[in-house]
């Protein structure tokens, strides 16, 4: 196979040999193209580091995300408003690569857009424009022109060698053979070619990351075995070629981009990845002090962590065998969201067209609990307050779940026509669906853990509903204004111990209330109580009431889980 990213011919929208705002707008647009094209020829070589079929689909989706903020941020220009400048807009390709960045590949191109946009978003306030048509361009409003004096093709060259310098930095453990190697080829070429115009620049990148790209099974035992080069290397030529058709106003000629090479015997250096069983990736709002703590806790945790960003917005990505361990560090870290677990043998199966045969939905009230549910292969969608998710996010997720039975635990009254809509859409499309009518976050939780997938359908969601049913849910919250509840008249501030819905007692403090909660709710028995603390509550809190249970009831056990950022300051359950 020979796929090139580059075989359509399209016109090219912007005026050759310019570095500036537009030309980022059209490599942004061309990128995006040109790796839609190629994304399954991308997909079908994805060996390494994981053989999950997806590098081809990460890479896109990372680009329409950074494509996208590049066309706000330049579209938002209006009759009489200055123009975007060069600075703004590569910085805006950055960010948007980064908040969308799906995969390690996607994760890693996402900080090397971040590593050219600090070199060419250091400019002055002029353009680039060849006036004189020697193809090099003048300064003139908002492009690549730097303050050092360096012209922009030089600007380009050193932007292309940060970006490979900042990629290799964010990769816990650099391995040759990948698109690193091809980044970092790309960046001396561009280097070498430093004092010409800027699109001969562009070019030598695009040629040299080839290159690269053709002798990466060479580097790479899985990739020789395979017959296969880098499918992220393979990804990255295709952005390259996309920035010199920006610059250059040309097509690329006929020569394919190999997907396949001949296999090569590996260099004695050459490494093959072995793998957890999920990939853990969030947005991350942390300072740089605590992002360095993270990555060494990440790393003894797992492998191919990448951890890119900068000035208190990191994305982490990192391969996992316990992804609740990798969230709970996000969380001690600052505040993690967009929490994506994916277990990669759904991965794999998805990959072969595959349908499992059972799979679980469930509505989780934070981060946390995405976490714990995900552990147990469930599909989870997040619920922020006063954000529920609507019918067509619970069929969203049905979808994603890729099973021919779904099991959907809505863990709220409110969802239930939500629920039941999905499920109608989703069983039009062919797939069997039981709707649990689970209320609370802890009874999801006790229907998971007897979750049976390879028994019958029908006996795994009657014993699923007999646990959610056999557990009584308690909320602790913190009331808002003066109200009237069933326990009394409430005041701001008052907490407000809620037992199966509906407020049994008014406190003062936390753990006063949370006590007499459960008091009540183990007076008419129980096995097992679960406590799920909000984010600022502390641990003294578990510990105390770990105590109290102990203490007065001693044949029931305690477990405790953090909820996360959305979750209430406390969840029971008592089985």
């Amino acid at each position: 196979m020979n796929p090139s990213p580059q075989e359509e011919e399209r016109p090219v929208p912007h005026e050759p040999h310019t570095l500036d705002a537009e030309a980022v707008r059209t490599w942004s647009s061309l990128a995006l193209a040109s790796l839609g094209r190629a994304r399954e020829d991308i997909d079908a070589i994805n060996v390494y580091p994981v053989a999950d079929a997806d590098t081809g689909t990460n890479l896109y989706l990372t680009v329409e995300s950074a494509a996208r903020e590049v066309e706000e941020t330049c579209a938002g220009v209006t009759e009489g408003t200055p123009p975007v400048s060069l600075g703004a807009a590569v910085r805006a390709y950055a960010h948007g690569a980064l908040i969308g960045a799906r995969g390690n590949s996607g994760t890693i191109l996402a900080q090397l857009l971040r590593g050219m946009a600090d070199v060419l978003d250091d400019t002055d306030t002029d353009t680039d424009t060849d006036s004189d048509g020697d193809g090099e361009g003048e300064p003139a409003t908002g492009t690549a022109a730097g303050t050092d004096g360096t012209g922009p093709g030089e600007r380009l060259a050193h932007a292309l060698t940060r970006a490979a310098a900042s990629a290799y930095q964010a990769v816990a453990h650099p391995v040759e053979g990948t698109m690193l190697t091809v980044a970092d080829a790309a960046a001396r070429a561009a280097e070498a070619a430093a004092g010409t115009p800027v699109a001969t620049v562009a070019r030598a990148a695009y040629d040299g990351a080839r290159a690269a790209l053709e002798k990466t099974p060479g580097q790479l035992a899985v990739l020789a075995r395979a017959g296969v080069v880098d499918a992220g290397g393979f990804g990255l030529v295709a952005v390259l070629g996309a920035l010199w058709q920006a610059l250059s106003g040309q097509e690329l000629g006929p020569e394919p981009v190999p997907g396949r090479a001949v296999p090569v015997p590996p260099e004695p250096c050459a490494e093959e990845h072995g793998g957890p069983a999920y990939e853990v990736v969030y947005l991350l709002e942390a300072g740089e002090g605590a992002v360095a703590g993270l990555r060494e806790r990440l790393d003894g945790l797992g492998d191919s962590l990448v951890v890119v960003g900068g000035d208190g917005l990191w994305n982490v990505h990192v391969h996992v065998d316990d992804p609740g361990a990798a969230v709970e560090a996000g969380l001690d870290a600052g505040r993690p969201y967009r929490i994506r677990i994916t277990h990669f043998g759904d991965e794999r199966r998805r990959a072969r067209g595959e349908r499992a045969q059972r799979a679980v939905v469930a509505v989780v009230p934070g981060e946390g609990l995405a976490a714990l549910c995900g552990e147990t292969g469930a599909t989870t969608v997040l619920a922020r307050p006063g954000q529920p998710p609507a019918a067509a996010d619970l069929a969203d997720a049905i979808r994603r779940a890729h099973a021919r039975e779904v099991v959907l635990l809505p863990n709220d009254t409110e969802l239930r026509a939500a629920a039941a809509a999905a499920a109608e859409q989703a069983r039009a499309e062919g797939v069997r669906v039981a709707v649990i009518p689970t209320r609370s976050a802890v009874q999801g939780l006790a229907a998971l853990a007897v979750h049976e997938p390879d028994g019958s359908f029908d006996e795994d969601v009657v014993a699923m509903t007999a646990a959610a049913g056999a557990t009584r849910y308690g909320e602790l919250a913190v009331a808002e204004r003066q109200s009237f509840t069933s326990a009394g008249i409430c005041q701001a501030g008052d907490v407000l111990g809620l037992i199966d819905g509906d407020v049994a007692v008014i406190g003062a403090d936390l753990p006063e209330t949370a006590e007499a909660v459960l008091q009540r709710m183990l007076g008419s028995g129980g096995e097992l109580v679960t406590l799920v603390l909000g984010p600022e509550v502390p641990d003294t809190l578990a510990e105390r009431l770990q105590a109290y249970v102990r203490n007065g009831h001693l044949a029931v056990d305690t477990v405790t889980y953090r909820g996360g950022r959305h979750s209430a300051p406390l969840l029971i359950g008592v089985e």
